[in-house]
């Protein structure tokens, strides 16, 4: 894998050298905008629709638009004397209880690897230190001139390290329309809503679960490549408008006989694409 960043997470007064992976890849099916006439991939130019010239990487400067049409120029000497005395560090500012974080606030993971041999028995002692405690560690990091929040936390044998948003840059839920408010639920109803909750309530593995749409993509486009006729799936049939609780009873049932059969709402679907639909509670 390659190394995204090399530094040390900074533990009170230990040190420990370590370097940075990407934990996740983007697998998703990316298309080239072609000429319809010649199928020539299109190329992107840089023009400047005031002088109508092309432009290249040494006619461009960095600006900020702090007012609509007006900019203030911002240089690499600007940034780098602003630049995070710990841009190499990630420094740990406190530990917490993971279960006191909303999943809101969490957005790239990484893995963290020790430099060398010289740092694995700091690397060891915070990962096992970490895991009796039930803690995992905030720290403050910098990675490409951006400074980050971020969690760090031990999967396995190994710290994670994972980038969370600051508070400021989550939207506050009283910005959302149409969020319902003081609505009555009828007992009956939360009782086959809990009973529907726990007949769907399984132990999370991630291995059963697949992107269906891009493995769909990805053998269309076989198929299309090998020159096959491509079949088009059946239009799915209107979905019955239903009361709530008939939803409820008939969601508690199909739950049910899956999981007398041994099977998972996805594999279901998956197995009966185009078929019956769920009901929608109206």
């Amino acid at each position: 894998m390659h190394t995204m960043w090399k530094g040390s997470v900074s533990f009170g007064l230990v040190n420990i050298p370590v370097k940075m992976f990407a934990a996740t890849e983007d697998k998703d099916v990316r298309f080239r905008t072609l000429h319809k006439k010649c199928r020539t991939p299109i190329r992107q130019e840089r023009v400047c629709p005031a002088c109508n010239e092309k432009v290249g990487p040494d006619d461009l400067v960095r600006g900020f638009e702090y007012e609509p049409g007006l900019f203030v120029l911002i240089d690499d000497e600007d940034l780098e004397a602003i630049r995070p005395a710990t841009a190499k560090t990630a420094e740990i500012l406190d530990f917490v209880d993971l279960r006191e974080i909303d999943p809101i606030y969490f957005d790239k993971s990484y893995y963290l690897a020790p430099q060398d041999n010289s740092g694995s028995k700091a690397y060891s002692l915070l990962c096992q230190a970490m895991e009796k405690t039930g803690r995992i560690a905030v720290a403050r990091i910098t990675i490409r001139n951006k400074q980050s929040l971020a969690v760090i936390r031990v999967l396995e044998n190994a710290l994670v390290l994972e980038t969370i948003f600051y508070p400021d840059e989550v939207r506050p839920l009283s910005l959302v329309p149409g969020i319902p408010e003081g609505v009555k639920i009828e007992e009956r109803e939360l009782g086959m809503a809990r009973q529907l909750i726990e007949n769907l309530t399984a132990e999370f593995k991630p291995e059963k679960y697949r992107d269906e749409y891009r493995e769909d993509l990805l053998e269309l486009i076989r198929k299309k490549a090998e020159g096959k006729e491509i079949v088009t799936a059946p239009e799915a049939p209107q979905r019955n408008v239903v009361d709530l609780m008939a939803a409820l009873q008939a969601s508690l049932q199909q739950a049910q006989e899956m999981r007398k059969q041994g099977k998972t709402p996805q594999g279901k679907q998956r197995a009966k694409k185009g078929g019956k639909q769920p009901v929608e509670a109206g």
